[in-house]
C-alpha cells in the first residue's frame, strides 16, 4: 500500500514522562526579534541568566565570541579579538543572546584589553556565581604586538564539590582542542 494510505502510527503512550522544560520566565531578550539598542556601555545588567537544571553535575560551558571589537582608550582606534568564556555553572547559566548583546556593548567602549578581559570575568561572576569561570581575550595584533589575556576564578566550595569541579576543569584543559565539535 502506498505510504500515504498507511494508517498513522499510534501516538506514544501518555504514561511516558516528558522531559522537564527549562525555566525561561526571567528572560526578556531571547525570541524578541532584534536586539535593543545598547547605551551606556558594557554592564552586568545586560546579562540574563536561567536556572541550571543540573547543578549536581559539574560540566563546562564554553562560549566564544569571535567578532569582538572595542576602542583603545588612548588613541580611540579599534581593537579586534576573540573573547572565549568557559565556566562550570552552579545555580545559573548565562543566556546566549544577552551575552551577545553584552559583547556588542564594548564596540564603542574605550578600555585596555587587560581591563576588558577582567571586567567580563567580574560581570559573569557577579551574575552567575559559577563554580569556575575563565575568560580569554585573544586580541588581534596591533603595532606588531599580540596580546592574550587570561583571567579565571574558582568559587569557594565544600571540599568534595571543589574536587569534582577542579577535575572537570582539568579534563577540559587536557582536551586537544576543546572548542572543536
Amino acid at each position: 500500500m502506498p505510504h500515504h494510505d498507511r494508517p498513522a502510527p499510534e501516538s506514544a503512550s501518555t504514561d511516558t514522562p516528558k522531559a522537564p522544560r527549562d525555566d525561561v520566565s526571567g528572560l526578556s531578550l531571547l525570541g524578541g526579534g532584534s536586539l535593543p539598542p545598547v547605551s551606556g556601555g558594557p554592564s552586568a545588567a545586560l546579562l540574563e541568566a536561567f536556572p541550571n537544571r543540573y547543578p549536581h553535575r559539574p560540566y563546562v560551558v564554553s562560549i566564544t565570541f569571535p567578532e569582538f571589537t572595542s576602542l583603545c582608550p588612548v588613541t580611540g582606534q579599534p581593537d579586534f579579538g576573540t573573547i572565549s568564556v568557559e565556566y562550570v555553572p552552579d545555580a545559573l547559566c548565562v543566556e546566549s543572546k544577552s551575552f551577545k548583546l553584552y559583547m556588542f556593548a564594548f564596540r564603542n567602549h574605550q578600555s585596555f584589553m587587560e581591563s576588558i578581559t577582567n571586567t567580563v570575568l567580574e560581570d559573569l561572576v557577579a551574575v552567575l556565581a559559577p563554580a569556575w569561570c575563565r575568560v580569554k581575550g585573544l586580541f588581534v595584533p596591533r603595532g606588531g604586538t599580540r596580546i592574550h589575556v587570561f583571567a579565571e576564578e574558582f568559587k569557594p566550595l565544600p571540599p568534595a564539590k571543589d574536587a569534582a569541579v577542579r577535575a572537570v576543569v582539568a579534563a577540559w584543559r587536557a582536551e586537544q582542542d576543546p572548542h572543536r565539535p
